[in-house]
């Protein structure tokens, strides 16, 4: 059987390039795998796009985009989403799930959704109503411009809440490297939900201080409720970025959702 492709799409404010190494060491094994700049963050560094910022259906429009692609190749697609990303990740598949591929005919198709300590919304919820569901949750500060670009003001202050495994100058140069993000994508309510037909496996962060353990469990109870399926969870002990506080962990966890997607 064919090894599955695998799809990334990071969280929000992030440049895929923080996450190269675990691509790469994914690669390493034998798989497919590209991380997916959304059309929600800007550019880079610090920048936003031209004109009126993006909403969370443009980022779907790109995922199912990516997705619908591979599978047009025959090929089996998993889906990762980090943070921000678990939202159009969610909100993308209708239509492209394996099984309804081929009810109609067509090869290939999505076979795993996969969240990293991600934001899960109910169906017409959405980012911030997870967000604000959970007091324990402690959103970083930001402006938003004339466009809707927010822009992390306290990169300090953020590195404390995501990045707490670094030195405090590690994690700001982090931090001050991430581009703008669009506002709009976190009141956009989804109106579709992936993981009601597709399976799921999460991979909950113990140590996140934005996105609690809590508000990671309510979101999985929310799917395993949804599908009625059981979700596949993997629990370690880091923070909002596992991609930088435990790389070895989070490329093992890649690795075995895809052999779990093969072997399915």
């Amino acid at each position: 059987m064919s090894k599955p492709s695998i799809l990334f799409f990071p969280g929000s404010f992030v440049l895929v390039s923080l996450y190269q190494p675990i691509f790469d060491a994914v690669s390493e094994a034998g798989y497919e795998i590209k991380g997916i700049h959304l059309p929600s963050v800007g550019p880079s560094s610090r920048q936003g796009r031209d004109g009126p910022a993006p909403s969370m259906y443009d980022d779907a429009a790109m995922v199912a985009q990516e997705a619908e692609r591979l599978a047009d190749q025959g090929k089996d697609v998993i889906i990762i989403a980090h943070s921000y990303g678990g939202v159009p990740v969610s909100q993308a598949p209708r239509g492209l799930g394996k099984d309804e591929r081929k009810a109609q005919g067509k090869p290939g198709g999505v076979v795993r959704l996969a969240y990293m300590t991600c934001l899960v919304p109910a169906i017409g919820k959405s980012a911030m109503d997870v967000l604000s569901s959970m007091p324990e949750s402690k959103p970083p500060s930001t402006s938003i411009d004339e466009n809707g670009w927010a822009l992390q003001e306290d990169p300090a202050g953020t590195a404390r809440l995501i990045l707490q495994h670094l030195s405090p100058e590690e994690g700001e140069a982090i931090v001050r490297d991430f581009a703008k993000h669009s506002a709009t994508c976190f009141v956009n309510e989804l109106t579709y939900a992936g993981y009601k037909d597709i399976p799921v496996s999460y991979l909950v962060c113990e140590d996140d201080l934005i996105g609690s353990p809590e508000m990671q469990r309510a979101g999985i109870d929310m799917i395993e409720q949804v599908s009625g399926r059981k979700v596949d969870v993997t629990s370690i002990k880091s923070g909002h970025c596992p991609n930088l506080a435990a790389k070895k962990e989070t490329i093992d966890w890649i690795l075995s959702v895809a052999k779990k997607a093969q072997e399915s």
